[in-house]
């Protein structure tokens, strides 16, 4: 079996991205979906949130205002909020990928927004980069109505920067074109996934060689 990570920052389109690849029949581990379910509803990271962070957690329900404020306000809440979180997603993320290789599939999908910052790309075989300008990253995140454009500024300097991740990327999608040609370019990533040619890689490639 093999491993594609898929990454890319927040407002990129990897999320659509994600969802073309899961309708193509791929299974796909979400990331932000099992983070969410470990802070939903009495999940399993709330007791230690809710010690890094006194009020942000009431009756088993995370307050995620609270939370994002102090997280914005304080990197060191960030750094503990890291701690918490990531040992449970690879625990998930390792239940996920030994799963989907008893099942006998041939490729799984790693959808992680911060799988270079947290390694794990090292499980990967390839790695998709899902980019778009950088002007319209934030018109997206600011069209969602969640974050003020100092929220969204401060998330964007804290992960990697755009550039930095196209230079690890096997794959590059460009979501900042059109969605009929996003969905052209996943075509061309699943024709070289079924292939495993050098041709049909260099094709899905789209950045210079």
């Amino acid at each position: 079996m093999r491993i594609l990570g898929l990454t890319g920052g927040i407002g990129m389109g990897k999320s659509t991205t994600a969802a073309l690849l899961k309708r193509a029949g791929l299974r796909v581990f979400d990331a932000d979906a099992t983070v969410a379910g470990l802070q939903g509803p009495h999940g399993a990271a709330l007791p230690a949130i809710a010690r890094l962070v006194p009020g942000s957690v009431r009756d088993g329900v995370l307050d995620r205002t609270v939370l994002r404020q102090a997280a914005l306000s304080d990197p060191g809440v960030m750094q503990g909020l890291e701690a918490i979180i990531h040992p449970l997603v690879r625990r998930a993320r390792a239940r996920f990928v030994e799963r989907a290789r008893r099942d006998g599939c041939r490729w799984v999908v790693l959808d992680i927004p911060l799988l270079f910052e947290t390694g794990a790309d090292r499980i990967c075989d390839r790695v998709v980069v899902v980019s778009a300008p950088a002007s319209m990253q934030r018109q997206r995140v600011l069209r969602r109505g969640r974050m003020t454009p100092a929220q969204i500024d401060a998330i964007i300097a804290r992960q990697m920067p755009d550039a930095a991740r196209r230079r690890r990327a096997d794959v590059i999608i460009e979501t900042g074109l059109s969605r009929h040609e996003t969905v052209r370019q996943v075509r061309r990533l699943l024709y070289a996934m079924r292939e495993g040619s050098p041709a049909a890689w260099a094709a899905a490639r789209g950045k210079p060689t």
